[in-house]
């Protein structure tokens, strides 16, 4: 495929991705790649991880239906082709698929084509079909990345691979309507992303309402989420809207949904299924337009397993999924993460650190972090209150001193070409009398970058 469609363009050789559910896919997807040998077939049996084949190498998708019929089987395809919206997908049926027709129904309205078995009928058409549904699938990604990139998530500070992968995740999940499941280690920031992806969505001029289902009572859940009616219950005086009635329109984040007792899941479950609810004491069904978005810090496939999660709640909250990573595989991020913080601190409180040492830079990214961002803001927050000195080091941080142990200590090139930096600022400030200007002329640097340094290296010429 090299067929040009403008200067900025061209349709790139595609790999299909297949997508199986059981054995009798699995032989039906050979047989596949053995009628066609020349395409680069991926195979993935897991529509939760399917987002991480969604590039531009896999504009298209082929997804094997299972033989088996039924509700499942349609929210199964329906699942799978949400999980990346950017992609086309084609469906691979048989004639007993037509007789179901809410089945039939998915296919009509999610997947850009289908084949009917057996393969070896229809061979001759499969390649012209695959390849118009990548280029379609190439066309409209390319007009989509024109107009908009990866999202930067507010708050959510750093350039490395791990959060620019997370922003372009974030912008094209906002694309979506369908439930979001955000995975990660308690103070990842899973509630910065449910806002990024409510915030890049259609409906940002809408209500976010976050609901941390832990902190509940279990007594007092429904009445929280669903509402009340007066008199429902003692201490019931007025009508309350719970949640999901102040989130129409907008987005409920259900946080740490894995502390969901079972009673209560059953409840969110019929809640997703419908749209509807009924506050707590009152017979009247309401109905509202709100899109779900979920967070845990558990292993909910394990939850499932220990049978303490609902399965038919998981698939549902797992449409699309994002794992947020944890501070320890960001660690270019750890710097410019600190000094934003403690910019935050500078901006509310009377402080005399200016910046952080050499060794303590060094301590943050030796340290693993095992409270991730949250950690960090409260190591910072205490740090720049409680330093004495111009600059914060790694007793004020709480972690060890890099200098001590009883190894050597391990030369990294950041903290070397540092201290080169502050010596050479120094040396031009004594031999400029202190002069900004003059010690610019000399480090042949703008009087803006002095500045900055002597702020970030916390240099006091008063």
């Amino acid at each position: 495929m090299t067929r040009s469609l403008d200067s900025n363009f061209k349709i790139k050789e595609a790999a299909p991705l297949v997508l199986i559910s059981d054995e009798q896919s699995r032989h039906t997807a050979n047989t596949l790649r053995q009628l066609l040998p020349h395409w680069t077939w991926r195979v993935e049996d897991a529509p939760a991880r399917l987002h991480e084949h969604c590039d531009a190498g896999t504009p298209v998708g082929v997804i094997i239906a299972p033989q088996t019929l039924g509700v499942e089987t349609a929210a199964w395809v329906e699942q799978a082709t949400q999980s990346c919206p950017e992609m086309l997908w084609i469906a691979i049926v048989s004639e007993q698929h037509f007789g179901d027709p809410d089945f039939m129904g998915v296919v009509a309205a999610a997947c850009h084509d289908f084949i009917t078995t057996p393969l070896a009928d229809v061979v001759q058409l499969v390649p012209g079909l695959l390849s118009h549904a990548a280029g379609m699938a190439q066309l409209r990604a390319h007009l989509r990345h024109a107009k908009s990139g990866p999202v930067e998530i507010a708050d959510m500070v750093g350039s490395s691979p791990p959060i620019k992968r997370l922003g372009r995740l974030v912008a094209k999940f906002a694309r979506a309507d369908s439930p979001v499941l955000i995975c990660g280690e308690s103070g990842t920031g899973k509630e910065l992303v449910a806002r990024a992806i409510h915030n890049a969505s259609s409906r940002a001029a809408a209500p976010f309402v976050a609901v941390n289902c832990g902190a509940i009572p279990e007594n007092l859940f429904e009445s929280e989420l669903f509402g009340h009616v007066k008199g429902a219950f003692t201490g019931a005086v007025q009508d309350r809207a719970g949640r999901a009635g102040l989130a129409d329109g907008g987005t409920l984040f259900l946080d740490e949904i894995g502390d969901l007792p079972l009673s209560h899941q059953v409840k969110i479950l019929r809640f997703l299924q419908e749209g509807s609810f009924e506050r707590v004491g009152s017979g009247h069904s309401i109905r509202v337009d709100v899109r779900i978005l979920a967070a845990t810090h558990c292993d909910l496939g394990a939850a499932v397993a220990a049978q303490t999660f609902r399965e038919d709640l998981f698939y549902r909250l797992n449409v699309l999924s994002v794992e947020v990573p944890p501070l320890r595989e960001r660690s270019d991020d750890i710097e410019s993460l600190a000094e934003h913080f403690l910019a935050h601190v500078k901006a509310k409180t009377t402080i005399t650190a200016k910046g952080f040492s050499a060794d303590a830079r060094l301590a943050m990214r030796r340290y693993r972090w095992p409270g991730n961002v949250r950690e960090l803001i409260n190591r910072v927050s205490k740090a720049a209150i409680l330093a004495e000195g111009s600059l914060i080091g790694p007793a004020d941080l709480d972690l060890p001193c890099p200098r001590e142990g009883s190894g050597a200590r391990v030369i990294n090139l950041q903290e070397t070409r540092e201290q080169a930096e502050r010596v050479a600022i120094e040396s031009a400030l004594r031999d400029a009398n202190n002069n900004v200007s003059r010690a610019a002329t000399l480090l042949g640097v703008s009087r803006m970058t002095i500045y900055r340094l002597l702020d970030k290296h916390g240099i006091d010429i008063s």
